[in-house]
């Protein structure tokens, strides 16, 4: 990004904007050059206000087969709930997930038999990825660790208008290993960070195991579910040719540099998992792939120089596909302008058949069909976010 083009645009904003502040209520003025500076420093840093932290916490044991299905099927839902949510100053959130398992024997007993599997992150096909590579097997569930380790490890930042979550799903007691969760669910609720907890199993056994009192310390939400219930999906008139489209929307990408053809490899092989899973998920993904929340500017070249993240004359010709080293910048740009053109039109397309796929569910889906996982999540996401000043349209 030229550093002339930010300075000049940064002080336009400044001169036309009072405040700041992503979800928070309107607060108290500031002059232009206060705003100048604090406004460059975080183009700087790369931070954003308007961001949603979610640490999903899955236990891995031999039990939680079912649990670890119904994640993989409903991430989908998660991330089309926040396309639609805006802040208190109608700016979109961006969402970042990190993801931990434990409980699992092939996991070291020196950690606790926890794993961070992937820190926060904005990279859907990565998160897909990483739910997609869980495996159960037996061990020792020690609740407060690790949720003392996620708040540890993680970049949860200090922004008091970030929504920042943890989802910890299990079904052993939350009381078992040395460290108390309490003194854990306490660390989370000085940081600002929601505990909420999902046990795998009776909801009065949940109650008696603690589960209930490990989100109340933090007015989190306390969620019982039947983990090994089969996620039903809803068949539509409309899932066939939103996969269609996908397969279109995936022709609209140019990989560039060095992570290029590997990423077009794992989006290709992410619409795969979820086709494997259901129809409905892989509509579930396509949808989400049609949102403002999946950006890829680290490897394709729409996006990149949408986002100002590279030019197009500052780009070597080993970096590009083979069918573009022999053009010209304004024929790459060009090209470039065509897929975007492209791209937008099929995301429309996939977002207004959304609309009428949600209606159709709508009107044929019974409360007791929907995931279990989904019900839980969703509920508390919606509820939590409202206290950020977060809406939804």
């Amino acid at each position: 990004m030229k550093k002339s083009k930010l300075l000049i645009g940064l002080s336009l904003f400044c001169l036309t904007t009072m405040s700041i502040h992503a979800c928070a209520p309107e607060k108290e003025k500031k002059n232009n050059a206060t705003l100048l500076v604090e406004a460059i420093s975080k183009e700087e840093k790369k931070e954003a206000n308007n961001t949603v932290k979610i640490a999903l916490l899955l236990d891995t044991s031999n039990s939680m087969d079912g649990l670890i299905n119904q994640a993989k099927a409903q991430l989908w839902d998660i991330v089309n709930k926040f396309t639609h949510a805006k802040c208190g100053n109608d700016v979109q959130p961006s969402l970042q997930i990190a993801l931990y398992q434990y409980g699992n024997d092939g996991l070291s007993a020196r950690e606790g038999y926890i794993q961070q599997v992937l820190g926060f992150s904005d990279d859907l096909d990565e998160i897909s990825e990483k739910l997609f590579s869980l495996t159960t097997n037996g061990g020792e569930e020690f609740c407060g660790a690790v949720i003392h380790t996620s708040l540890k490890q993680l970049e949860w930042g200090k922004n008091p208008d970030n929504l920042k979550m943890i989802f910890i799903a299990g079904n052993e007691p939350f009381t078992q290993g040395k460290l108390n969760y309490k003194d854990a669910v306490a660390n989370a609720k000085e940081k600002d960070i929601v505990v909420n907890t999902i046990f795998c199993g009776d909801y009065e056994q949940g109650i008696h195991t603690d589960w209930k009192n490990g989100a109340t310390l933090t007015g989190g939400e306390y969620m019982a579910i039947n983990h090994n219930k089969q996620v039903v999906h809803i068949a539509t008139p409309y899932d066939k040719v939103i996969i269609e489209l996908n397969s279109k929307l995936n022709k609209t990408y140019i990989s560039y540099g060095s992570l290029g053809q590997a990423k077009m490899k794992l989006q290709s092989a992410q619409d795969m998992n979820a086709m494997e899973m259901e129809e409905g998920v892989a509509v579930k993904r396509a949808v989400s792939k049609s949102s403002r929340l999946y950006k890829n500017n680290s490897w394709d070249l729409v996006d990149a120089v949408e986002d100002d993240i590279i030019e197009v004359d500052e780009i070597s010709k080993e970096q590009l596909p083979q069918e573009l080293r022999s053009k010209s910048d304004t024929e790459i740009e060009a090209y470039i302008v065509e897929k975007k053109t492209e791209r937008n039109r099929i995301q429309m397309e996939i977002q207004e058949l959304n609309k009428k796929r949600e209606a159709y569910i709508a009107k044929n889906q019974k409360e007791e069909t929907k995931g279990e996982l989904e019900n839980a999540m969703i509920k508390a996401i919606t509820r939590q976010a409202e206290n950020k000043n977060y809406k939804w349209e």
